[in-house]
């Protein structure tokens, strides 16, 4: 199947494309499409891997679902479009990132500038219906987005994996901890940011890795 995704992970993808269930899930997101609002833009939805190539990606950031809201979700877990209101849980991202690195609140919650500095911003469900959240999961992106982390796992050595929350720490449970740094704290959502995220200095964390190592650090 030719899917339009940025070649590195084609490369890499491509017998997940040809497998029953990936055919089965282009043809429920392509139903889907035609019959509902559904996010994000369909150009958008390998977004993730188009601003990230597997060359390039140093850092994985897990979400779950994209936004079910007007004009939100652009394709980047946590990020959305320039113009859009930032949700709660981008707004404490940013409140971490201010009070561990001292950077100021940006003024806009696209993560297009993270995700061009290598920084895969994965949801584990890549669609979603409109005003819908978990519409489209149990679908197939989940086992797609599980190949994704094994062939980074596996490919590819000291990354950075950042889990927030349960549901991530349960699809990054494949990790290799020898190989890569795994961070782990609560979801940075409103209910769950002060029983564990604020204060997890994760983004300090990352770069002190990264430099360790002889790579790059994030302008975050």
């Amino acid at each position: 199947m030719n899917v339009t995704i940025n070649e590195s992970w084609k490369q890499r993808l491509s017998s997940e494309f040809e497998k029953p269930y990936f055919h089965q899930l282009v043809d429920f997101v392509k139903s889907e499409y035609s019959q509902y609002k559904v996010y994000p833009p369909g150009k958008e939805i390998f977004n993730a891997f188009d601003h990230s190539p597997f060359e390039e990606t140093r850092v994985v950031i897990i979400g779950q679902d994209p936004y079910h809201g007007v004009g939100q979700a652009n394709g980047l877990c946590f990020s959305v479009s320039d113009g859009i209101r930032m949700p709660p849980s981008l707004i404490n991202i940013f409140k971490e990132i201010e009070n561990d690195m001292g950077k100021p609140m940006p003024l806009s919650g696209n993560l297009e500038r993270w995700a061009n500095q290598g920084v895969l911003l994965l949801n584990a469900t890549l669609t979603v219906r409109a005003s819908s959240p978990g519409s489209h999961q149990n679908k197939g992106w989940e086992e797609f987005t599980d190949a994704v982390i094994h062939v980074l796992n596996e490919e590819k050595k000291n990354l950075v994996f950042m889990l927030w929350g349960s549901y991530a720490q349960k699809k990054g449970l494949i990790i290799d901890r020898n190989k890569h740094l795994v961070l782990e704290s609560a979801h940075p959502s409103p209910f769950a940011a002060h029983r564990g995220f604020f204060g997890n200095r994760h983004f300090s964390k990352c770069n002190t890795y990264l430099m360790e190592h002889g790579l790059k650090p994030i302008d975050w």
